[in-house]
């Protein structure tokens, strides 16, 4: 186990910088995910964690000791790929001693350990078989054992779960945070996939456009985004926003007029002033479908969709491009086309500083700075 710190870290590939300046500490023993649409720049910051790629500036720390210059051979990091790279011509003893082989370990060393890693993934029984007969899930297993045998200071993984299908995604994630309880061992793990974070970190960084946008536990991102990028992309179904304007603040309260019609009152330590063009965002358990004092929408009913224990209700809604999605819990029957009143729960909202954001895009391409609810 190890404790990595990366201070100023930078990548650029000419004059293209993909990753700036960037500070982040990721604890011994924590689960660390990074998380962000295609081309954040996760994957480059992970292969430049490993030496895979040069930083261009910045130091990478692990234990306290600064590695840049160290070859990535010698950093003590084993790297989980998202396409297994198993060798087919190996049987998966020979695929997870390899690299303790090319290492000169002792013969009974690598055998103690490859069967120790083949017990901890229950892969023991298809030692002696290669890749070609073993499903997606069983490759995956031998990729993570090969790593577990080197007995890494830092565990990397870049969408190891990618290629596999939906049922055997959730399997392998539940091992995966098993596997993680087994070693207690530092694991950094890439992904797109924003509930793979959710399900599976101590700690979410989320990355937009190669700068770190938010880190925290996935609870404090879901609950405290630190602005409408954040905010929309955790959480499934995502956030909802509504345009709309300030129109009074009171005794630490802000009531906000909404474009589509309807006000909402927020409890806020600080507002933007009277007049103001601000953003709504509430997620979907906190809209509601019927009367109220606050909030009072009129929407359209576009798509149910029924999931068993909870309702998905698709909205239209004047002022809002998108659709509104109001989740619901039980059973719910509603046609398409029917009207309904839209409330939101006002401690279930957040409210983004539209001027805040037009100026930040412009100076850090970054997004707006949500007001604490």
């Amino acid at each position: 186990m190890a404790r990595l710190n990366l201070n100023k870290l930078s990548k650029s590939f000419g004059a293209a910088e993909v990753l700036s300046p960037m500070d982040l500490d990721i604890a011994d023993g924590e689960f660390t995910v990074f998380v962000g649409p295609s081309g954040c720049g996760k994957s480059t910051l992970l292969r430049t964690i490993a030496g895979l790629e040069e930083a261009s500036g910045g130091d990478i720390n692990i234990d306290g000791v600064r590695v840049n210059d160290i070859d990535s051979s010698q950093r003590g990091l084993s790297m989980v790929f998202q396409n297994y790279a198993l060798y087919p011509h190996m049987t998966i003893f020979e695929n997870m001693a390899f690299g303790l082989r090319i290492a000169k370990t002792p013969k009974d060393e690598v055998d103690t350990r490859v069967r120790k890693a083949a017990g901890i993934l229950k892969i023991e029984h298809m030692l002696d078989r290669y890749p070609k007969t073993l499903s997606g899930g069983q490759r995956q297993r031998v990729a993570i054992g090969r790593a577990i045998v080197r007995d890494p200071k830092i565990f990397l993984f870049d969408e190891p779960l990618s290629n596999l299908d939906a049922e055997l995604r959730v399997q392998m994630r539940i091992e995966i945070a098993r596997l993680h309880e087994t070693l207690g061992a530092t694991m950094i793990y890439v992904t797109h996939d924003q509930v793979e974070a959710m399900t599976l970190a101590d700690k979410i960084v989320v990355l937009r456009d190669g700068r770190i946008e938010q880190v925290g536990s996935p609870l404090d991102l879901y609950n405290a985004p630190a602005n409408r990028f954040v905010a929309g992309f955790i959480g499934s179904p995502g956030m909802n926003f509504l345009d709309g304007s300030v129109e009074g603040q009171k005794n630490g309260t802000c009531r906000v007029a909404l474009a589509c019609g309807g006000t909402v009152t927020l409890p806020l330590r600080r507002a933007p002033s009277v007049g103001s063009a601000v953003t709504i965002g509430v997620r979907p358990e906190h809209v509601g479908l019927g009367g109220g004092e606050d909030a009072g929408i009129a929407a359209t009913v576009l798509l149910t969709e029924q999931l068993g224990d909870e309702t998905h209700v698709h909205l239209a809604v004047e002022g809002s491009a998108a659709a509104v999605v109001a989740q619901m819990r039980g059973q719910i029957k509603l046609r398409s086309g029917a009207g309904v009143t839209v409330t939101l729960d006002p401690a279930g909202c957040h409210l983004f500083d539209e001027a805040e954001l037009a100026r930040r895009d412009a100076d850090a391409g970054a997004a707006a700075i949500a007001v604490a609810s």
